[in-house]
């Protein structure tokens, strides 16, 4: 069932399937206050793990999402990997236990691990180089509209009813894409290009992708990249609404800075393919880490006034997100332009790598929030430079 899509509908089904894991995580930000008091948390910033939990289940799940795909199609493992979403999001309606939810959020992420992974192999399986990237560039600026919406989505519920009927949302939209999939996209990996799901193809295919260079430079560049915005969005509530004192306006400014994402994945989408990944990305790397370092010691200084913080940190975030998600689609595919043969399993390891390291850079970046900012924007300023000085090492004409 399903046919080859046009390039509209196959880039606003792959925007839709990425999209579910920024609604899993961004509708869930304004209600990480409510989760702290409603759990009597001893400390705050453990309402954070309600993110980072789920992000670490995405990344671990990509280890086995990507390979299965490659043995068994794509269709089968994304469709089981919504439907395992699906089913995880029915215990955090029920559950009393904070530990119990920080398991279903696991879970979650696991399920919804194949989106993110068999979605950058399904747009492999189809387009390469250059013309994947323009690909990923207008499937991120559809999908950078649902962390815009999702905080809005999510507060609007949460006032209505509360904070749990907020995973009836996610569910209804892990249907749509489920639905969607199944009875109107092809299968894109056919039968005699599958490799068995076996331990000896499966170590192969491991040293075959960790024994490459430009794959292993992108990876550890774009990990420190998602490792500064999951940082950004565990301590997103908290810095809207403790240090700015803005938590009644804070979905709508985060609405507008996840708007910046969009802008930026259409003037990636044009440029790309005659300016290059790599320099696009390191152009980006670079505007970041100035604009970090120099607002951070702006306001440890006392340089801005405190009248004018939460508009320069609206500012900074918008600029912030521009120049970061410019680095996503095209880090990941100069990581993928080598290893096109095993894109499921080489798309898991480099998910399943970045996604873990950048978590375990972003938990205890989030456990340093201090009342004010300057732990997250610091943090930025450095990864940036480590990002800078990994990708420097890909050669310049690598694209």
């Amino acid at each position: 069932m399903g046919k080859r899509l046009s390039l509209g509908e196959f880039v606003a089904l792959i925007a839709l399937l990425f999209a579910l894991i920024a609604m899993a995580t961004d509708a869930m930000l304004p209600a990480l206050g409510l989760i702290a008091a409603d759990y009597d948390l001893p400390d705050a910033n453990q309402a954070q793990l309600v993110i980072t939990v789920f992000i670490l289940g995405t990344g671990l799940g990509q280890l086995v999402a990507g390979p299965l795909s490659d043995a068994f199609g794509r269709k089968t493992i994304l469709g089981g990997g919504i439907l395992l979403f699906f089913c995880a999001s029915i215990f955090p309606l029920v559950t009393d236990s904070f530990t119990t939810l920080l398991a279903a959020r696991f879970v979650q992420g696991l399920g919804i691990s194949a989106p993110r992974s068999v979605g950058v192999a399904m747009v492999r399986d189809i387009y390469k180089g250059r013309q994947m990237a323009r690909v990923m560039s207008l499937a991120m600026m559809i999908f950078v509209v649902a962390p815009a919406l999702a905080p809005i989505i999510g507060q609007s519920i949460m006032l209505q009813f509360n904070w749990r009927m907020i995973f009836v949302f996610v569910m209804a939209v892990s249907l749509t894409c489920f639905f969607w999939l199944i009875l109107r996209q092809e299968e894109t990996h056919p039968v005699a290009n599958r490799r068995p799901f076996r331990a000896a193809i499966l170590w192969n295919g491991f040293g075959e992708v960790l024994t490459n260079k430009r794959v292993m430079i992108s990876m550890l560049a774009v990990s420190m990249v998602y490792a500064t915005l999951f940082s950004y969005l565990s301590m997103a509530q908290q810095n809207f609404s403790i240090w700015l004192d803005a938590e009644a306006k804070f979905p709508i400014y985060f609405a507008i800075i996840s708007l910046f994402g969009a802008v930026s994945n259409a003037v990636n989408a044009r440029y790309v393919e005659r300016v290059g990944m790599w320099l696009i990305s390191t152009i980006a790397l670079f505007a970041n880490f100035i604009l970090a370092l120099g607002f951070g010691f702006a306001i440890w200084l006392n340089i801005l006034p405190e009248q004018w913080l939460l508009t320069s940190f609206i500012i900074w975030s918008g600029c912030f997100f521009f120049f970061n998600v410019m680095c996503f689609g095209n880090l990941n595919a100069l990581a993928m332009e080598p290893v096109g043969h095993i894109a499921g399993l080489a798309a898991s390891i480099v998910g399943a790598t970045s996604t873990t390291i950048c978590v375990i850079i972003a938990i205890p970046i989030g456990m340093m929030f201090n009342g004010t900012g300057l732990p997250l924007i610091f943090s930025t300023a450095i990864l940036c430079a480590v990002a800078l000085v990994i990708n420097s090492l890909n050669p310049r004409n690598v694209d």
